[in-house]
């Protein structure tokens, strides 16, 4: 099935993109993506959290593996299943930041509204979306 596959990919490709953002110098940001015409912007931004955040990430992507795990057994189910691989892609790759680095590397923001002042990751992104 290809889900294992959409969940490697996601944390993969975050995983890949924080590596490329963490090369640049800091004076590289915040800058426009290109072909956006200003609707998103790239920034190299740090987010080591509390201490807390350390232990709260591994048991949320431990739930998501285990759930996930449990959908396996049923038949149908696609959009659920669909849904934790997503969340379980962005999570690992959150997690793999969080438990190696120390911090997640957050390298976007929407230029709408009060999102303007929120930076992202992709690996964000599909937690909220699955």
């Amino acid at each position: 099935m290809f889900l294992p596959w959409l969940t490697g990919g996601i944390a993969a490709l975050d995983l890949f993109i924080k590596d490329e953002i963490e090369r640049e110098g800091a004076e590289e940001f915040p800058r426009d993506l290109p072909g956006t015409k200003g609707f998103i912007r790239i920034h190299k931004s740090y987010n080591p959290g509390p201490q807390l955040v350390k232990g709260i990430p591994l048991a949320v992507t431990s739930a998501a593996a285990g759930a996930l795990a449990a959908l396996f057994t049923k038949k149908g189910c696609v959009a659920q299943k669909i849904g934790l691989s997503m969340v379980l892609g962005g999570a690992i790759s959150n997690l793999y930041d969080r438990l190696v680095k120390g911090y997640v590397v957050d390298y976007f923001s929407i230029e709408f509204k009060r999102l303007k002042n929120v930076i992202f990751n992709l690996g964000d992104i599909f937690v909220f979306l699955g």
